[in-house]
């Protein structure tokens, strides 16, 4: 298996395709391209073709693929220490605490490795917290959610879940979490209850189809969680790090979550990396053996994660998504023809919805990536659009030619 990979690597003809299937679970359905190469917003497959990347592998690519600065802080490290375990302290992890902290002004970092780690990590200490500080009867303590959500694929994340695919064939599931339409505040604030220790909410639903809750939203669930002593817990694992056209998406409503959550785009895309940001002593519930993870907080990690927030900034990444993304909206909001029934996003995190009667959008991204445009279907009738956030006005122009020629 290992002769047939690095044959795959440097003979063409291998098929690749036949390779993940014999090979492969199947539990995703690609587009059928395959992809060899990336720089920027621009991807290419084995046979040389050139693709716009409209998905940025899901937000983790929001610096753009393979950016130099990270990459040479990826090889540097790699070259030096990759990973002692937190058995031993490293050169990198407290200058990655000090640099998050004072850019998301957090007090307290939590580090792990992908994004449902953070949210598992989350909803931990919610309840330890819950347990030690708010005085719930152990064992009692509830967690609200939202209908719609995605939060990850562990079995205790999908057990809440309103997705059939995610739960179907899984449980039983962990009990102690209440489900709550998304966007309605009065209904959050109705369900809790003595037992609630935290709410846990996406700003902006991405794998539902980039859903945007009413303007106040936010405010309002911060100000129900003050005033019931609830943990207010705002997954910005895909809508962080500049996405939204802000740094965190909770900037747009002047709000701060008691732990906020990230990753994806924290490595830059290069390496996996996550972490629970606290702003209070929510983590201070934590003590030495109660959670670990022997990679959470590595040196390479370290290294990879502080140069990616570095060229966040220093490039202006999250004022170019705010930028280019109101050019993209405003292209596609002219787009006419009758397949489109809503466009809507915020900063580059953007969902063209199609009518039903459109034939779904799957049959759209396999004739945009056609036109050398790659995007992502979701819940069947949505395409959803998220490019590298390095993308220029010009890219975002002929990106824009390829939406019109298919969906015009």
């Amino acid at each position: 298996m290992i002769s047939d990979v690095l044959e795959a690597r440097v003979r063409p003809q291998v098929d690749v395709r036949a390779l993940e299937a014999e090979y492969g679970a199947r539990n995703y359905k690609p587009l059928d391209v395959v992809i060899a190469r990336g720089e920027g917003v621009w991807l290419w497959d084995v046979e040389g073709r050139r693709y716009l990347d409209c998905l940025s592998a899901y937000s983790a690519v929001n610096q753009g693929h393979c950016h130099p600065r990270i990459v040479a802080a990826l090889t540097d490290q790699a070259q030096r220490l990759t990973l002692t375990s937190r058995a031993f302290r490293n050169d990198q992890l407290g200058l990655f605490y000090e640099e998050i902290c004072q850019l998301t002004g957090s007090h307290s970092v939590l580090p792990m490795n992908t994004g449902v780690e953070a949210v598992e990590s989350a909803l931990k200490v919610a309840r330890k917290w819950g347990y030690e500080v708010k005085g719930v009867t152990p064992g009692a303590a509830e967690i609200i959610v939202c209908a719609g959500n995605f939060h990850g694929r562990t079995l205790s994340v999908v057990g809440f879940s309103t997705d059939p695919t995610s739960t179907g064939g899984f449980g039983p599931f962990t009990p102690g979490f209440r489900i709550v339409p998304f966007g309605d505040a009065a209904a959050l604030e109705a369900a809790i209850t003595p037992n609630t220790v935290a709410v846990l909410i996406e700003p902006i639903q991405g794998e539902a189809g980039v859903i945007i809750p009413p303007a106040g939203y936010l405010a309002a669930v911060r100000a129900a969680c003050t005033r019931h002593d609830v943990i207010l817990i705002l997954d910005e694992v895909q809508t962080g790090l500049g996405r939204t056209g802000k740094l965190l998406a909770e900037e747009h409503e002047g709000v701060e979550a008691d732990l906020t959550l990230v990753g994806k785009a924290l490595s830059g895309g290069v390496y996996p990396v996550s972490a629970v940001l606290s702003n209070k002593e929510v983590l201070g519930v934590l003590r030495p053996g109660e959670h670990g993870s022997t990679f959470g907080g590595n040196p390479l990690a370290c290294a990879v994660a502080r140069m990616a927030l570095k060229v966040l900034v220093e490039e202006g990444m999250v004022e170019n998504a705010a930028f280019q993304g109101a050019r993209m909206m405003a292209g596609l909001a002219e787009i006419g023809g009758g397949a489109i029934r809503d466009v809507r996003g915020r900063g580059l995190m953007i969902a063209v919805e199609l009518r039903p009667e459109a034939g779904g959008a799957r049959r759209y991204c396999e004739a945009l990536q056609a036109r050398g445009l790659l995007c992502k279907e979701t819940h069947d009738h949505t395409i959803r659009i998220a490019p590298p956030l390095v993308i220029t006005g010009g890219e975002v122009d002929w990106a824009l030619e390829q939406f019109a020629a298919v969906l015009g």
